[in-house]
């Protein structure tokens, strides 16, 4: 056998393990024991990591049941299906899991879908929309104490923050302010309590601006686009005025087009609903996978949907589109946070 090929092996195998690392991980986020009960949501194209978290979790001795969001109807699901509502009530989750790839439109579906789970069942839940297993080896490999520490770092300095400001290496440079009793979500990886929940792989601090002027430059793009996509070949520009996306512009006219045919075709889409600071701090550089590549340490902000069933903001929307600019620089209250990508706290 070659060394080429040897090395092919261990690499492999180095590659294998880290994904079983990363699905104890996920289980570790959930604080997952003998005693839960776990209902994982899954599709035909990622039941291979569904199935291996199960295993994980049926090692613990924990209860679990699998079940196929094409069971429910046809992809995309872009309302919340009766009968899944039932086989959740029925079967009595603790923790849940939604592991399966992003369709466009379902959106719709997984809206309505967190707080049912997190406030009318009470579980603790795990949100892997777009999880594919390079993710799993990548940000579920994260040290998940050294997460949890940051995180918290960063919510103390941005929770009562009135202003702050974004710059990046290419061209982003926006301003955003708070309400004061709109509350700030440290996504810390621990999720030990019932009710809670978090997007995995975590890091991330995050809220409802009150206001946001300027103009973001980003390099991924959230919902169906981040799998359509990946990482841009050209970023997008996106001018923002009182709060509104007003222009979308790239040297990729169509892909310019298609979001901002997507953040005006609701009421409120074109809104900035989230404004947050990844945390992440293992992940250097974006691999095209937003529910990774928004953890990266840096600024991300969302059109549409705000959480308001967690940020206390007072408008909603039926789409949510993360962008993510990369080597940001922030400044909470004029306190220099971050350069270039990396945190002086």
């Amino acid at each position: 056998m070659s060394q080429q090929a040897i090395t092919n092996i261990q690499s492999d195998s180095n590659f294998e393990a880290r994904v079983q690392r990363g699905a104890e991980n996920a289980l570790n986020c959930m604080g997952v024991a003998a005693t839960d009960r776990l209902f994982i949501l899954t599709d035909y194209e990622r039941g291979a990591i569904a199935r291996r978290v199960a295993a994980a979790a049926l090692d613990r001795h924990a209860a679990v049941s699998v079940h196929f969001l094409e069971h429910y109807g046809k992809r995309p699901l872009t309302g919340f299906p009766e009968s899944l509502r039932q086989d959740l009530q029925q079967f009595h989750p603790t923790v849940t899991f939604y592991i399966a790839t992003t369709r466009p439109g379902e959106i719709g579906f997984r809206i309505p879908l967190l707080p049912f789970l997190t406030q009318e069942l009470r579980v603790r839940h795990g949100h892997m929309p777009g999880i594919d297993e390079r993710l799993m080896a990548e940000g579920m490999c994260a040290d998940y104490d050294q997460v949890y520490e940051i995180t918290n770092k960063v919510y103390e300095i941005v929770r009562q923050a009135e202003r702050i400001h974004v710059t990046s290496a290419k061209g982003s440079d926006l301003s955003a302010t708070f309400h004061k009793h709109w509350k700030w979500i440290p996504c810390h990886g621990r999720y030990h309590e019932q009710g809670q929940w978090g997007n995995l792989p975590e890091g991330e601090v995050f809220t409802a601006p009150a206001d946001v002027n300027g103009v973001v430059v980003c390099d991924v793009l959230g919902d169906f686009f981040s799998a359509r996509y990946g990482v841009l070949k050209h970023p997008v520009r996106i001018t923002i005025k009182n709060g509104y996306a007003t222009e979308v512009t790239s040297e990729d006219t169509a892909v310019a087009k298609e979001l901002r045919d997507y953040l005006f075709s609701v009421p409120n889409g074109n809104r900035v609903g989230e404004f947050a600071i990844g945390t992440l701090i293992s992940l250097k550089q974006p691999v095209g996978n937003l529910l990774q590549d928004e953890k990266i340490p840096g600024l991300h902000i969302a059109f549409g949907n705000p959480y308001p069933e967690y940020t206390g903001a007072d408008w909603d929307a039926r789409i949510h589109v993360d962008v993510v600019p990369t080597t940001c620089t922030i400044e909470v209250d004029g306190r220099l946070i971050m350069r270039d990508g990396e945190f002086c706290l």
